[in-house]
């Protein structure tokens, strides 16, 4: 690629008064003027954020991705976008991926950009700038903020998984609030994201997957200094994809979703993969529906012991050798000649790959479980589709029938879990209905309910419990998510009352509300809507164009490209 095809050269390569405006305004940050006209600008979406925990060290990262850019001859420019921190945005950060990904989309096309690195580690910020910088589809490579150290408490290692653990424990008296106070210092003890395989670990293991990284990326711990070494090397990199013109477009081919596909069942990745893959698959252009993942993931084991369906932890991971050598195990069922961001096939960046410790990551011979990481369900209470993570939940409910305790809305579920005259025993299905896209609004992670009291204090574990909404990558359970089409757009969930039968049958993927057509179809003549509706904003918006989760929960009008060019000046 020469000067004259850099993208950034519409700007900045400019005669008279526009030309004059764009370097004029460059040149007041002290930048001589060869810096911006003549090398790659690459841009560096950054979403650093103090209320955003996960990305608090991003700063420093963005700096070693600097180095990179500037060694190989380009000129970076470090730009921030909306930033979604997990743990602290009400009502959910799902509800504002979409926001976000307009954010990136229009912040990458309207600015002289020939290439971009996208620095993200909390759940929503990898889709979210995925899903944006795909509509723009220029060169484009992937930074992951690594995961926190493994936490110690009491002498025993913990993380996020553990949250849902030391909540039953304070509910049933077993764990006081101040044991509770001290536990948290003690999981969050490093920078980074969840030490777990959740979501942000999942997210970062699907774009190097993908190809959209350099190998290892996935896995290595924020606070280890491989993690800025990997950051500079990516700098360097991405000033060769904009002269090489390796776009998005040529890396998110079909092959390369089903690599991530079979990659996130062996390593049990959260069933927020399922969402963002089809949201990102819609924005390039690739056709992904939710038979997929259910078609490529059925049959692969579980071949990683990693919390919340094993014990290790992230950190674990890299050490046992990470991403590559769980590919490598997979060699005979992935697509090896998937490009990837560095230019290589897949298949040569894990080929050298090893299991340094066969008890955090076994092979498929012998391997950790046998249930495969994912598994899509059907049925009349969920004729477009529902998830379920067979390796984090219990064997004992894979097949069961109960009768139905119903939730209209968290309200509800929160005002009455606890109560003792609540009609629940082991055998009850609990099910929670407006949560979804629309019904809520955002779809949150409320899925994985937690049990009444009353059966927690007997020992109770697990319930089969159904909803139209996410669970957090780091909860665990035989817990149906993503019902669809929601309760709120009128789906069969709505129409469930107390008492019904359902019945769960995991191995022929059926989930079956037990209720005769003429009775349901009784109901739906008498049933309206009831959740909330907004009236204005953002959140109107987005309950009038979000699609339903089994299409990715991506607003309807920004599904597709808008491409890179923007042929109007602004003077």
């Amino acid at each position: 690629m020469n000067e004259t095809s850099l993208r950034s050269q519409g700007w900045f390569g400019r005669t008279g008064k526009d030309g004059f405006i764009y370097r004029a305004w460059m040149k007041n940050q002290g930048i001589p003027d060869e810096e911006f006209r003549g090398k790659p600008v690459i841009g560096i979406c950054n979403t650093w954020s103090e209320l955003t925990p996960c990305n608090a060290h991003f700063r420093e990262l963005a700096e070693s991705v600097k180095k990179g850019v500037i060694a190989a001859g380009g000129f970076p420019v470090e730009f921030p976008v909306m930033s979604l921190g997990e743990t602290l945005i009400k009502p959910t950060a799902m509800l504002y991926r979409n926001l976000a990904s307009m954010d990136v989309e229009e912040s990458i096309r309207a600015n002289p950009i020939d290439g971009v690195v996208l620095l993200c580690g909390c759940d929503k910020t990898t889709p979210s700038l995925v899903m944006g910088a795909c509509s723009v589809n220029i060169p484009t490579i992937v930074v992951s903020g690594g995961p926190m150290l493994t936490g110690k408490y009491e002498g025993k290692s913990i993380s996020t998984s553990d949250v849902w653990r030391f909540n039953d424990a304070v509910r049933s008296g077993h764990m006081t609030q101040e044991e509770l106070t001290v536990a948290e210092a003690c999981m969050c003890r490093s920078r980074g994201h969840c030490a777990v395989m959740g979501t942000a670990s999942t997210m970062a293991c699907m774009v190097e997957s993908l190809g959209l990284t350099l190998p290892t990326n996935a896995a290595i711990p924020a606070a280890d200094s491989r993690r800025k070494v990997l950051a500079q090397y990516s700098g360097k990199r991405i000033v060769e994809m904009v002269k090489e013109d390796l776009k998005l477009s040529d890396i998110l081919t079909r092959e390369a979703f089903e690599n991530a596909i079979k990659i996130n069942a062996a390593i049990g990745g959260s069933t927020n993969f399922v969402i963002h893959l089809l949201a990102i698959a819609g924005r390039i252009g690739v056709k992904l529906d939710l038979n997929d993942f259910d078609k490529l993931s059925f049959g692969i084991p579980l071949l990683a012991n990693l919390q919340p369906s094993g014990k290790y932890f992230m950190e674990d991971f890299y050490y046992a050798g990470g991403l590559p050598a769980v590919m490598r195990e997979l060699d005979n069922i992935l697509h090896t000649r998937a490009i990837t961001a560095n230019g290589k096939t897949i298949k040569q960046n894990y080929e050298e790959a090893e299991i340094y410790n066969d008890d955090v990551i076994t092979g498929t011979e012998n391997p950790f479980k046998k249930e495969t990481g994912l598994a899509v369900i059907t049925g009349n209470l969920c004729p477009d589709g529902a998830v379920l993570k067979p390796s984090a939940a219990s064997p004992h409910l894979m097949k069961h029938t109960g009768k139905a305790v119903v939730f209209e809305n968290i309200e509800d579920y929160h005002a009455r879990i606890d109560d003792d005259s609540l009609g629940v025993d082991e055998t009850s299905v609990l099910v929670l209905k407006n949560v979804g896209p629309v019904g809520y609004p955002g779809m949150p992670e409320v899925g994985n309910m937690a049990l009444p009291k009353k059966l927690i204090d007997k020992g109770i574990t697990d319930l089969v419990r159904i909803s139209d909404g996410r669970m957090s990558g780091t909860g665990f359970g035989t817990v149906v998510l993503h019902v669809s089409p929601e309760a709120a757009k009128g789906g069969p969930l709505a129409l469930v009352q107390n008492g019904d039968l359902i019945e769960l049958d995991v191995e022929n993927r059926s989930l079956e509300l037990k209720v005769s057509k003429e009775e349901l179809d009784k109901r739906r003549a008498s049933w309206k809507p009831s959740h909330n509706v907004s009236g204005r904003g953002y959140v109107q918006l987005y309950q009038q164009h979000v699609c339903q989760a089994h299409l990715g929960a991506d607003l309807d009008f920004l599904t597709g490209s808008s491409g890179s060019t923007v042929t109007r000046d602004s003077h």
